[in-house]
């Protein structure tokens, strides 16, 4: 038996019962791709309920505004996915009248659609004989042909990418690409793989070798960026309070957050009560009270933040400003909604 209908004929009997394996319509399984990118099954199967729910065909997503989408990818990260999401549904929605492009390099060419994304779409849709590359997909050739190439390398890339074209079945090749990110997502685990039950042990390398571990083959991670936020939680009289969109190339593009000093190290309470009297378009400060349980080191991908959130009571009206009771309406970082919540919990 063949390594693809090893996993052919796993697949037709372990595969989880997933909704969008139910179909074969091209936005609900790109919606899933980009949804589950970075994201495990139980975090990212709410969302794809949620969006199918709110926008249940791309028309519906591209008239969405973007502040919409954020708000209801809020707590997924990665929020550039959410944007290209919401451009390319307005491209297919518009400018192709609706109609996904049908093949892998069309595919290829839609904003936020990379190879993987593309060849999920491409094989499962359009039967079109396109392998799927991820992390799952690297580990399980990785262990099984023991490769010992870096997956981050171009060269090692290139050779995976032959090697996966190679070990691919001629048809049925959406349920193989399915059913081999399947055995990596629920066997061939990272640090405790189920090797007695996996379909490929008979064959695999690794597991022969004993460099399970070592594989697959990786670069050292870059150095973790220390970065330091102090929040300022404004408060008029009137309890309405302030918040602005961020901008640029920085982490959390669009989405809103309290008005923020970044330091490259804690700043003491002069240094901040100064800082505060430099924001523009705001009331002069009454009072300044530090929000203790709301304090927290928050760990994203390649940037570590070291967070403080102030509450700062005014003397005058916020122009503007926002009422508390509709501060949920905006999407913000995930750091911040939480800052929110025990707000909430705690203060008012």
């Amino acid at each position: 038996m063949t390594f693809s209908d090893k996993i052919l004929n796993w697949y037709a009997r372990n595969s989880r019962q997933l909704p969008w394996r139910n179909t074969k319509d091209p936005y609900r399984i790109w919606l899933s791709e980009i949804i589950m990118q970075q994201t495990r099954i139980a975090q990212g199967l709410p969302y794809y309920h949620a969006f199918i729910m709110q926008y249940p065909s791309i028309f519906d997503l591209a008239s969405a505004q973007e502040d919409q989408v954020l708000k209801l990818w809020q707590g997924l990260g990665y929020y550039s996915r959410a944007r290209n999401l919401h451009a390319t549904a307005k491209h297919i929605a518009y400018e192709l009248n609706g109609m996904f492009p049908d093949t892998y390099d069309e595919l290829l060419k839609l904003k936020g659609i990379g190879d993987y994304t593309a060849s999920a779409i491409a094989s499962i849709c359009f039967r079109e004989p396109r392998p799927v590359i991820d992390g799952n997909v690297y580990r399980v050739l990785s262990r099984c042909f023991d490769v010992d190439l870096s997956i981050e390398s171009s060269k090692g890339k290139k050779y995976f990418k032959t090697l996966a074209t190679e070990v691919m079945p001629k048809d049925d090749v959406g349920d193989y690409n399915q059913g081999v990110m399947e055995i990596g997502a629920t066997v061939c685990l990272p640090r405790t793989p189920a090797c007695i039950s996996c379909p490929l042990n008979d064959q695999c390398l690794a597991l022969a070798h004993d460099t399970r571990d070592l594989r697959p083959v990786k670069k050292k991670r870059s150095p973790v960026r220390i970065r330091h936020f102090d929040y300022l939680i404004y408060l008029d009289p009137e309890h309405r309070t302030y918040l602005q969109k961020r901008t640029g190339n920085d982490i959390w593009k669009n989405l809103f957050e309290f008005p923020l000093i970044e330091s490259d190290k804690t700043i003491d309470l002069d240094s901040l009560r100064q800082a505060i009297r430099l924001q523009i378009d705001l009331p002069q400060a009454r009072e300044l009270v530090h929000v203790v349980e709301a304090n927290r080191l928050h760990k994203l991908s390649h940037q570590h933040l070291n967070t403080r959130f102030w509450i700062v009571k005014t003397s005058g009206e916020i122009p503007e400003g926002i009422p508390w009771d509709s501060i949920d309406d905006y999407p913000v970082p995930v750091l911040i909604q939480d800052t929110i919540q025990t707000l909430k919990n705690s203060y008012f």
